[in-house]
């Protein structure tokens, strides 16, 4: 039987003018969690990533926190995140400029964004529907699955709203399910995947266990 561990990126710089670039704090996020994979003797035969700058500098850096050396870094665009800021764009916010959201507001927001995108009523608005989006990251699965052959481990460097869509699709969810998940999926947490004779089958999700006790702030979801 093979392993899929699907790593999201660690923090990127939300509400800067590039997200798509680690804070500071997602770097030692990053490199935290390579040690404590290292620490439980996981040796990856494929490490893959999305082609974000994200993906790039988690797996750098997790990379150099375990000390792993691959022959060969896999990147894969099947992996990137859907493209948040059009998303958001198709829903504007009911306040106006210059006003600030509470946090509940902006959960609220968040929320209603999604699923105006993944309800499907709406998918000419959009470059990617969200139903071709989860044929994009169902088939870099299956990509990672082939390339990994039986009794492997993968390693793979993506982002929230991906990682959400896998766990809600294995699990046979909605796409409300997909909303509430993709919120609250950590920066630099591992979900893992098992893979044999009856296809695909969740395990866990959202572990973040290495980030617990390290200090205040250290777990982050944007």
């Amino acid at each position: 039987m093979s392993q899929v561990l699907l790593v999201r990126h660690g923090q990127a710089s939300w509400g800067s003018d590039d997200y798509d670039v680690l804070s500071p704090l997602g770097e030692e996020q990053s490199s935290v969690l390579g040690q404590a994979l290292a620490g439980r003797g996981i040796e990856p035969d494929l490490v893959v990533r999305g082609s974000m700058r994200r993906h790039r500098q988690t797996t750098e850096h997790a990379l150099e926190g375990a000390g792993w050396s691959p022959a060969e870094v896999v990147e894969d665009p099947g992996w990137n995140e859907f493209d948040h800021v059009q998303v958001f764009a198709m829903h504007p916010s009911a306040y106006g400029e210059g006003e600030e959201m509470s946090r509940a507001q902006f959960q609220a927001w968040f929320h209603e964004a999604m699923l105006r995108w993944a309800g499907g009523e709406y998918d000419a608005d959009y470059d990617e529907s969200f139903s071709a989006f989860g044929d994009r990251v169902d088939a870099a699965l299956r990509r990672t699955v082939e390339r990994l052959g039986p009794n492997g481990t993968a390693v793979v460097f993506t982002s929230g709203g991906t990682i959400s869509w896998l766990v809600t699709s294995l699990l046979g969810g909605t796409p409300d399910i997909w909303a509430q998940l993709n919120p609250v999926t950590v920066n630099s947490s591992v979900s893992k995947v098992v893979v044999g004779r009856r296809g695909a089958t969740l395990i866990s999700f959202n572990d973040h266990s290495h980030l617990e006790g390290a200090r205040e702030g250290f777990i982050t979801y944007r």
